[in-house]
């Protein structure tokens, strides 16, 4: 089992992390006093793999004692739990901005004179627990996408590339637009299969269907600019902290040449080691 101990200054992103490290297959828990994290740690375990991964957050409204906090992460080791704590800071002044922003109260605000004071007073505190952290992140630097990309690169798994899974679907259009595309490719300029009798009421994942539409030259130059054009992108949308992509292929019943497209794109997006659905909206609707 692994438990994850989310821990920074308040404004430093420590929910912002847990949002992403949920993406990834953690179990999310806010606010978790040290004195409740054994008890947690064995419900999990017992709880046939369904809590693996776990994330507990803990910053200074739960921090009454940071020796018993480095008392449970030794105990939780001792149980062959591989236990680490993230630390997310940032300066001063970003701390203060990203708190204007958004309007919110700090923590420490009741028992200082002022938002700075707050901030200043609460780095002091959480220093221990700074010091013990198995990774720090500075997030004043970093992006969204690039706060992301950091996490998956400390405690990812490594299945997905850059953590964002995409969604190739065929569709058609004389049905509607998805309206979840991101991405909408129209192959209706292809030589359409519905118009050969033998090939009418097979669809594009049949061999024969997939052999027509490819066997067009202009289909070949097609699917090369598209799988550079994605090759391109989507480590740019991965990067910007995308986590899903959905990719639409059309045509005009979403039987024949958008379904062959879809599958072909998908195999190549497979290829370059990003996790792939493949899915066909309309072919099972009526030719």
């Amino acid at each position: 089992m692994e438990i994850l101990i989310i821990s920074g200054l308040s404004g430093g992103g420590k929910s912002k992390a847990a949002s992403f490290l949920e993406d990834i297959g953690f179990y999310i828990v806010d606010n978790m006093p040290a004195a409740m994290i054994l008890k947690f740690a064995e419900f999990c375990a017992s709880g046939g793999g369904r809590y693996a991964k776990v994330a507990l957050v803990y910053d200074v409204r739960t921090a009454d004692s940071f020796t018993e906090l480095f008392g449970v992460m030794e105990k939780l080791r001792a149980m062959d739990c591989q236990c680490r704590m993230l630390f997310l800071d940032a300066s001063q002044d970003t701390i203060i901005k990203r708190y204007k922003e958004t309007r919110r109260r700090h923590p420490l605000r009741d028992s200082t004179d002022s938002l700075e004071e707050a901030v200043a007073r609460e780095r002091v505190l959480m220093e221990p627990v700074k010091k013990l952290a198995d990774v720090v992140l500075d997030t004043t630097p970093l992006s969204t996408g690039k706060l992301r990309q950091a996490l998956l690169d400390h405690f990812g798994s490594g299945e997905e590339k850059g953590g964002m899974s995409v969604n190739v679907a065929s569709f058609g259009f004389k049905y509607g637009l998805p309206l979840e595309a991101d991405l909408v490719f129209d192959v209706r300029f292809m030589p359409n299969p519905f118009y050969i009798e033998n090939l009418r009421h097979h669809t594009g994942l049949d061999k024969p269907v997939a052999d027509y539409v490819f066997g067009f030259q202009q289909t070949q130059d097609f699917l090369d600019r598209l799988k550079d054009l994605l090759a391109f992108t989507l480590p740019l949308y991965a990067e910007e902290g995308k986590t899903s992509l959905f990719i639409a292929v059309g045509c005009t019943g979403g039987h024949h040449r958008s379904v062959a497209v879809a599958h072909a794109l998908t195999e190549f997006i497979h290829g370059l080691g990003y996790q792939v659905l493949e899915t066909h909206r309309d072919i099972e609707r009526a030719v």
